[in-house]
């Protein structure tokens, strides 16, 4: 059998195979971030389509590192939802992952109703309503006993593992950046310093949950200058696999870096109707400041496999599964990253919006490509409503 369609395991969780999705911000919760039906339909649908694995959307671990619909996992009371979720999914025999984040101030208080947060009071350009709040030694720690006590009800709720979300700028990987921490105490300055929140986190965590699968994901490069960049990103990589990180995930870019992440249009027109600083703008303004925002919000080519690189040169230093995700979308290129030993596993985001049933597909020889066509319509549109696929046509629904 093609080696990506073995069943495969990362630290004792059993995959069908090596595809996994990648987590993807779906919107669809309660108003205390509790899943809601569709979301575990949503969840099903991937099972019964032969994903390897889950990966949920990220999970708030407190209140003052939330988004707009965001699951949470921070309190008790939420258990019991999650783990609903949990059975649901593993009645299909697959297993899922809880991915657990702060997005520190790639959020805004009007949503989280607290001043936003980051290692240093630097201004983000794209969620720029204030100047965040520069952690203390105090808070820091708090954040990192938030984290563990999310990684402890995740256990209890049944999840197989969970992940840190340290990529894209959310506040693990802003402390990880150079271009967003700027501290000079012990958690900033060096790699060693800069990465120590996340170190903290996994070792103050295995004291509570043992061997409980812990993973990670970063970036392996950020397109400002001052930037991480995949030198650094594999020293990181290597301090994640020596604090007991079972496996890391590589992907690349931050909010303000504009569409690095997830590559391919500028879905300016819904932009201007769903993004909440672009839909003020004046309709007799749009069609001049519309080449304006497709160049600041600029998607970078390749528009394919363009963290394969990054992800390879970083499974040459560690022992650990590297992950690899970002402009996935064919079979072939599936094939070539596994077989070649490129990467452990394989994951995508985009391609299950559309067609949730993709891995079936591909393992039954009924597809070779995905549908997705990169125009990042679904990237847009969770901020105001559940995710789905637009296929690149701004709808009412």
């Amino acid at each position: 059998m093609n080696k990506v369609f073995r069943e495969s395991e990362i630290a004792g969780i059993v995959l069908k195979n090596r595809i996994l999705r990648s987590a993807t911000h779906e919107g669809m919760c309660d108003e205390r971030g509790r899943p809601t039906e569709g979301l575990i339909k949503k969840y099903v649908a991937l099972a019964k389509g032969g994903v390897g694995a889950i990966i949920t959307g990220f999970t708030g671990i407190r209140q003052d590192g939330r988004c707009d619909n965001m699951l949470m996992l921070d309190t008790d009371d939420n258990i019991k939802p999650f783990e609903e979720l949990v059975n649901r999914v593993h009645a299909q025999g697959t297993p899922i992952i809880l991915q657990v984040a702060h997005c520190g101030r790639q959020t805004r208080s009007k949503v989280t109703g607290y001043r936003t947060v980051a290692p240093s009071a630097i201004r983000d350009n794209v969620y720029s309503e204030d100047i965040p709040h520069e952690l203390t030694d105090t808070e820091i720690l708090e954040i990192v006993d938030d984290f563990v006590y999310a990684i402890e009800r995740a256990k209890k709720a049944g999840f197989d593992g969970v992940q840190l979300q340290a990529a894209h700028g959310y506040l693990l990987s802003s402390f990880l950046s150079p271009h967003m921490n700027k501290r000079s105490d012990r958690w900033g300055g060096t790699t060693e310093n800069r990465s120590r929140i996340i170190r903290e986190i996994i070792l103050e965590a295995r004291k509570v949950v043992g061997s409980y699968p812990i993973l990670a994901k970063i970036n392996a490069f950020e397109q400002s200058k001052d930037g991480l960049k995949i030198a650094e990103a594999i020293e990181i990589a290597k301090c994640l696999e020596a604090a007991g990180c079972d496996a890391i995930e590589v992907s690349s870019g931050v909010a303000e870096d504009g569409f690095s992440t997830t590559r391919g249009d500028v879905p300016f027109d819904l932009l201007v109707r769903d993004h909440f600083r672009l839909k003020k703008l004046p309709k007799i303004l749009r069609p001049v400041v519309k080449p304006l925002a497709v160049k600041w919000l600029k998607s970078p080519k390749p528009y394919a496999l363009y963290n394969v690189a990054g992800a390879e040169a970083i499974k040459a230093h560690v022992k650990i599964p590297v992950i690899v995700v970002g402009g996935i979308r064919t079979l072939q290129d599936i094939e070539d990253i596994i077989e070649q030993n490129r990467c452990d596993f394989v994951a995508m985001a985009r391609p299950f919006i559309i067609e949730p049933g993709i891995v079936n597909r591909f393992r039954e020889g009924k597809q070779a490509e995905s549908r997705c066509i990169n125009c990042n319509f679904c990237v847009v549109g969770v901020e105001e409503r559940p995710l789905k696929c637009y296929y690149g046509r701004v709808s009412n629904g």
